[in-house]
């Protein structure tokens, strides 16, 4: 199977992207394939532990864990998350604070690389 790392951009909520992002990844670690997540600029918030979203709306948070319960390996720009105030005890299990140079060798790892 093929090796595929996501690497996201936008906000949480206010648009689809990550949502559907994480949806996208989920779908192909269901089909075997191993999976990576970047997380770059307000994507970082797609992470933040404790989120309360309306009943019957989605949760990135829950998405994402999801994902690291599978053994996705979910990165936090580092340079992103210290703009934006959030530390990494902030965020969800398997969640991790990461840099350019973790991103540039999941890069080459990756057989593919989706930028949404």
């Amino acid at each position: 199977m093929e090796r595929v790392l996501f690497v996201l951009h936008d906000p949480p909520y206010g648009t689809e992207r990550v949502y559907n992002a994480l949806r996208w990844a989920a779908q192909m670690v269901a089909g075997g394939h191993e999976v990576r997540v970047f997380f770059f600029g307000d994507s970082v918030v797609a992470v933040a532990a404790g989120q309360k979203v309306p009943d019957g709306y989605y949760n990135t948070g829950r998405q994402a864990a999801a994902l690291a319960s599978h053994g996705v390996a979910l990165g936090c720009c580092g340079t992103c998350l210290d703009a934006r105030g959030l530390a990494e005890d902030r965020l969800i299990d398997g969640a991790h604070r990461s840099s350019m140079v973790e991103l540039a060798q999941w890069t080459t790892w990756a057989e593919k690389v989706i930028n949404i």
